[in-house]
Parts: C-alpha cells; structure tokens; sequence
C-alpha cells in the first residue's frame, strides 16, 4: 500500500514568531520568560532538552548551549544573540530566586527547576497576550526554527544536525 503523504508540521511565520519574542521583560518572571522562549526559539530545543538543561551548559564566550537529547545523546547547539542577551539578564534574576544546589538554568518562581508543564503553559499564554490565534504549543518553536532556517540557508544537513535528528526525513 502507498504511503500517504506526511503533513508538513505547523510552524509560526516570522512575523508572528517576532511578535511572540517581543515583549516587556519587566518583572522576573518575563525575563526568565524572555530568556527561555528565546532559546528555544534560536536554538531548535525540544521541550524537555530546555527544562533539563543546567546552568554549566551554556558557553557565552562561544555562543553555544550543550543539550543532551533523546537517547542521551549530546550535541552542542549556538544559541543567537538576542537570546544570549536575555540569558545574561535572566542569570542576574535567578541569582535571587535559587535555591541552595540547584543547577536548572530555569526555575520557577520558588527557586526550583521549573518543569515542562509550566513552560508550555507560559507559552500559550504569552501567544495568546500577544494575539496570536494558533495554536501555540513548545514545539511549534521548534518547527518555526527549522523551518526558518531552512527557508534562510537551503542547508538540510545543518538544519538535521542542529535538531539532532538521526535521519534526515
């Protein structure tokens, strides 16, 4: 039996994947917000890579993130300049808010390692301050990255290393 054909996943446009990242960073939450929707954005995350990562993966003198994927698989990604920016103001906010031995780059407002749940939940709504009317879900970034970078550069190999996919469909 032929195969049907797949449906390309749903990704943001730029210009609503822009209206999404542009907003007040103006109490701890929205800079720790920034910080994240920012990465994950620039970077290709998954939803679990960003909530797992800790603070000794990022590299701002190389402008890199180490994540470690599916399968326990290690890649380092770069990460953009607006996001290294909203990192660096996010590292003087959490400085505040942490607890004693906790390594999460991300935390919660009580100073613990902020869990998947609550990130999609500030996705969908901060999307939905900012007007956006789809569905907006962590992995939607993910796919409006791909899709982004593949439209700029036509590189598939890169964008497939980037994701740390094992195959290139």
């Amino acid at each position: 039996v032929p195969k049907s054909p797949q449906k390309l996943p749903n990704a943001l446009s730029p210009d609503e994947t822009v209206r999404l990242l542009t907003f007040s960073a103006d109490h701890i939450l929205t800079v720790r917000d920034s910080a994240m929707f920012e990465l994950f954005y620039s970077s290709g995350l998954r939803l679990a890579e960003l909530a797992q990562l800790r603070l000794a993966a990022v590299d701002f003198a190389e402008g890199t993130v180490k994540v470690r994927g599916k399968g326990g698989k290690e890649r380092i990604v770069p990460v953009g300049d607006f996001a290294l920016q909203a990192l660096k103001a996010w590292l003087v906010q959490r400085a505040q808010i942490v607890k004693p031995d906790v390594t999460a780059l991300f935390l919660s407002q009580r100073g613990d390692a902020i869990s998947t749940r609550t990130i999609s939940h500030r996705l969908k709504g901060r999307a939905r301050q900012q007007g956006i009317n789809q569905n907006v879900h962590p992995h939607i970034l993910r796919h409006s990255f791909a899709s982004h970078l593949l439209q700029s550069s036509g590189d598939l190999r890169a964008v497939q290393e980037m994701l740390g996919h094992a195959h290139i469909t």
